[in-house]
């Protein structure tokens, strides 16, 4: 038994405000608006099982909004678990993707089939990772950028857009810190810590939504961020604007998430405790046994495990998932 669910109607949203592109001194050359899709929003006929606090549900179902559709379930075809996760021909940005988290994140990525864009500021580095990936048999474009230098964020677009046609997964991964105390801090160590894991982010999915994402009325952003935006610091750390700028991040990725929604792009962040890596070695040199005894599962992150958690934020795995912040730390931050 059951019942068919129609369709709802609410009142028109209103146009979304021109967009800018600009520096870090101010906004400049506005660009064409894009209008948030116009509602009302058609739920897909889709069976609701009898329960007594049964609402509204869709099974395989979709939505349209306005001209464009956001695949919130793929169409009417049921999928698999392993279809689910699979990323066959999709176009993954990652920055800062020469080493480390990036590389492993777009390893993974490019595993379950996407094809890859990587960039960071160091040609040789990003040649030796091209190397590694397409010797595992992976489509990879690099692009050496500097993403502290805002002017050059469109111009790397172009160059993905030209040699992928398009952008579906764009992984914010860039990121750097600074250790002194809060006293002591210098003020273009704050502004550098800033510039790379909070205004860079943004410029660049600002960028890449107004010209891929929002017209194609689908995408995915997700946003390297830190347990390090959950909690202080323990005595010895003293990196104050990295903190700060993981809060910034973790919550940037949950108000980008409610309002780029209807637009049918999904924003998420990844929320790693320590893994070794240029931009941590020298804390976890620092703290020693001490870390690993502070941790549940009494080891730090490896090789491999962030590529499971970023196959599954790119993924259908995760299409009814956004705003949130996984957390991927051997259970550091519960204690």
């Amino acid at each position: 038994m059951g019942l068919e669910a129609a369709s709802l109607a609410t009142q028109p949203r209103p146009a979304a405000p021109a967009s800018f592109i600009g520096d870090r001194q101010g906004l400049d050359a506005p660009i064409a608006s894009t209008p948030m899709p116009q509602w009302p929003i058609r739920l897909a006929t889709a069976r609701v099982h009898e329960h007594p606090a049964a609402s509204i549900c869709t099974t395989h179902g979709s939505i349209a909004l306005g001209a464009a559709a956001a695949p919130a379930f793929q169409g009417d075809k049921a999928m698999s678990v392993k279809q689910l996760f699979d990323l066959t021909g999709q176009v993954a940005l990652v920055t800062g993707g020469s080493r480390g988290l990036g590389l492993q994140m777009a390893q993974a990525l490019g595993e379950m089939g996407a094809r890859l864009a990587i960039t960071a500021r160091k040609a040789d580095e990003l040649a030796q990772a091209r190397a590694q990936l397409e010797g595992l048999g992976y489509e990879v474009e690099t692009i050496v950028n500097d993403l502290s230098k805002f002017e050059q964020i469109p111009a790397m677009v172009d160059q993905v857009l030209a040699r992928f046609g398009t952008i579906d997964i764009l992984v914010n991964n860039a990121g750097a810190t600074w250790g002194a105390k809060a006293e002591d801090y210098p003020d273009a160590a704050w502004n550098k810590v800033m510039d790379l894991n909070v205004n860079a982010p943004f410029f660049l999915s600002r960028e890449v939504g107004r010209r891929v994402m929002i017209p194609k009325g689908r995408g995915n952003i997700i946003i390297t961020a830190s347990v390090a935006a959950l909690k202080g610091t323990p005595p010895g750390m003293n990196t104050i604007a990295y903190n700060t700028s993981k809060a910034a991040a973790l919550h940037f990725a949950r108000t980008l998430a409610s309002e780029w929604g209807p637009y049918g792009i999904r924003v998420n962040a990844i929320c790693p405790g320590f893994f070794p890596s240029k931009l941590a070695s020298g804390l976890i040199d620092k703290l020693g046994p001490a870390l690993i005894e502070r941790t549940p599962l009494r080891r730090i992150g490896g090789d491999e495990d962030l590529m499971g958690a970023v196959v599954f934020l790119a993924s259908n795995a995760s299409r009814h998932i956004t705003g949130q912040g996984l957390v991927v730390d051997g259970g550091a931050s519960l204690i």
